[in-house]
């Protein structure tokens, strides 16, 4: 049976080889392709076993969309293949995510 003691606890995992850190985190930010899963004021622990460091989060979180980065760049480009206004071609990539084929057909159709 394992101890409810926490330093019991803890002595037990150092001699098992595995080390346990609270971090003291303000905010933690895991990011995907379409959304940022946003933590404030999370609890966080680093957790080392074996040469492997491993990170708990726990908290509750904000889901925030992620837009596309959209360069002026990619702008310009559809701007000249499409003849079409930088307003027109800014809002033709956001609407596809900064795919720029995508916003050419788009404009063209």
């Amino acid at each position: 049976m394992f101890p409810t003691n926490p330093k019991q606890m803890k002595k037990m995992m150092k001699q098992m080889g595995i080390d346990m850190e609270e971090i003291e985190a303000e905010e933690v930010i895991i990011r995907t392709r379409g959304e940022e899963l946003v933590f404030k004021n999370p609890s966080v622990t680093k957790v080392s076993a074996r040469g492997v460091e491993t990170f708990q989060v726990a908290g509750s979180y904000e889901v925030v969309e992620r837009k596309p980065e959209i360069s002026d760049d990619d702008v310009r480009l559809i701007m000249e293949q499409a003849n079409v206004s930088e307003e027109e071609a800014r809002r033709a990539l956001e609407e596809s995510n900064g795919d720029l084929a995508e916003a050419l057909m788009k404009l063209q159709s």
